[in-house]
């Protein structure tokens, strides 16, 4: 008996570790954004709120999947999700090779829509997994702890991303110098570095899913007592579960803000170059890094929503000093947002599926659905930006989303069923 026990720690250990590794891969993929926009950008001349289209082009995919990931979770299992998930963001990483060839934006939007179709599929077998491999007493720290490799690939993707993409580039002194048909080849040229770092990528990704098909993983009991809900629009009678669909709407709509636009933002408005940028995107990762492992230590003390409902509090005040700052300042009120937002995800996630019973399911795939906040709030953001010529004031969008988080970790968390 003991040795079975053993046995089945060793699975759960092993399978733990393998999927938080896909938390860091997604992670990645994510934090190569900041980069893709500004590089994007410049390569086709385009202004602020045609580069957030490629925020809407990653995140509308998790609103158009996320129902669609939970029945391939239900039918074949978690492993097979994860295995799905894998391929669909290795044939997107290398659509990046045909889209950098064509020179067609339409084509790297479409190569980023199928990374997110297969990041939606990930994140949806991957969490709820994460969380069911050990002590459910533990569920929310194991889940807090795998979530913070997204904050280690936070930190590094924008300085390697920086590295291999955003140097490959001419000068604007060297481009107005150049004739029209020279500079369209050097601009061409530019967008192709995107080929190898993607190329790379894709064959990792597929690399690992080979490792998943290889790899028993340990099966999850479910209570044969329970019942999911058929009618998706049940589990909205929940009022926590409707404040939380609504919260992580604006947080995730806030996070794609101000990690995305951040190089565009510090090259405005604390006048640094690029790759300097970068680097204090990959310092905003460090800080998003720490504060998820402070918070999980800290809520032993302090009870989640209100942790939460602090941090949104701090997010809303730094996001005033974002606007109406200047110089390096501007860029460490940014960091202070990304040390505080670091929480606001597994929290709010953890909160709005409290007590579901039957609508767990339906539950958790409507808060998953709720990330298309990252395709739609960035929009605006950059909507914003450009009319008023300022993109400092786009921050108006994060001060309202963290607004909003504030009322959900004071008074919106608070189970209540019709």
């Amino acid at each position: 008996m003991t040795t079975n026990k053993t046995n089945a720690q060793q699975s759960y250990v092993f399978a733990f570790i393998l999927v938080t590794c896909l938390f860091f891969l997604w992670g990645f993929a994510h934090n190569l954004d900041p980069i893709l926009i500004p590089h994007l950008k410049r390569s086709f001349t385009l202004t602020t709120t045609q580069s957030t289209l490629i925020d809407s082009a990653v995140f509308i995919a998790y609103f158009i999947m996320a129902l669609p990931a939970g029945f391939i979770m239900k039918r074949f299992g978690y492993k097979a999700g994860i295995i799905v998930g894998l391929l669909l963001f290795a044939v997107g990483s290398f659509l990046f090779l045909p889209a950098a060839d064509f020179q067609s934006y339409n084509y790297f939007l479409f190569a980023l829509f199928i990374i997110a179709c297969g990041l939606t599929i990930l994140e949806t077998a991957a969490n709820p997994y994460a969380a069911a491999l050990g002590n459910p007493d533990t569920a929310t720290q194991r889940l807090n702890f795998a979530q913070s490799f997204n904050g280690l690939a936070a930190a590094l993707a924008p300085v390697i991303g920086a590295r291999i993409i955003l140097t490959k580039g001419h000068t604007d002194v060297e481009l107005q110098a150049m004739t029209e048909a020279a500079r369209t080849m050097a601009l061409a040229s530019e967008a192709a570095s995107v080929k190898m770092p993607y190329l790379i990528l894709g064959t990792v990704l597929v690399l690992v899913a080979v490792l998943f098909a290889f790899t028993r993983l340990p099966q999850l009991n479910t209570d044969p007592a329970h019942t999911p809900s058929k009618n998706i629009l049940h589990a909205l009678k929940h009022r926590h579960l409707s404040w939380a669909v609504a919260a992580q709407f604006f947080y995730v709509g806030a996070q794609v803000s101000v990690f995305s636009l951040f190089i565009l933002y510090a090259e405005k408005s604390a006048g640094l170059s690029q790759v300097t940028a970068a680097d204090y995107l990959g310092i905003c990762g460090i800080a998003f890094l720490i504060g998820r492992f402070l918070g999980t230590f800290l809520m032993k003390y302090i009870k989640p929503p209100h942790l939460l409902a602090t941090y949104a509090l701090a997010s809303v005040v730094l996001s005033i000093v974002a606007m109406l700052g200047s110089g390096m300042l501007t860029v460490y009120a940014v960091i202070g947002i990304c040390f505080f937002m670091s929480v606001m995800f597994p929290t709010i996630f953890s909160l709005g599926i409290q007590d579901l019973k039957a609508d767990t399911e339906f539950g958790s795939s409507l808060i998953i659905m709720s990330i298309v906040g990252g395709a739609v709030l960035p929009r605006v953001f950059g909507l914003i930006s450009d009319w008023f010529n300022n993109i400092q004031l786009g921050y108006i969008v994060p001060l309202i989303c963290f607004v909003v988080v504030f009322f959900f970790g004071w008074k919106g968390y608070k189970v209540k069923s019709a």
